[in-house]
């Protein structure tokens, strides 16, 4: 497991770098897109290492939140870039955290 938190935590900020380097909207959006897979999947991994005990929640927790923050800074700019309000588009699911995959 720490291999795949290591792959799609590293794979983040090569794929964000390749959206920067996009030619058009459509490859911006598209790439985007696959930061936005990576960094969940990241949140994924580090919610698993807390719920199994492998890592101490305490370890975890502030990864995690850096995590979640990055997430929604790149839904908010993919949904920007799609031209939808990002404030608008946000729901909040019953355990009160954002619920990103209701608006992608």
């Amino acid at each position: 497991m720490g291999k795949q938190v290591l792959r799609s935590g590293t794979s983040v900020a090569a794929n964000y770098r390749a959206v920067c380097r996009s030619r058009s909207k459509a490859e911006f959006i598209a790439r985007l897109g696959v930061v936005v897979e990576e960094i969940d999947e990241t949140v994924f991994w580090l919610e698993l290492f807390a719920d199994s005990g492998i890592l101490k929640i305490s370890r975890v927790t502030e990864l995690r939140r850096e995590a979640e923050e990055l997430l929604a800074i790149f839904v908010s700019s993919q949904l920007t870039v799609k031209g939808l309000s990002p404030n608008s588009a946000f729901r909040k699911s019953d355990n009160s955290k954002m619920n990103y995959h209701t608006i992608l």
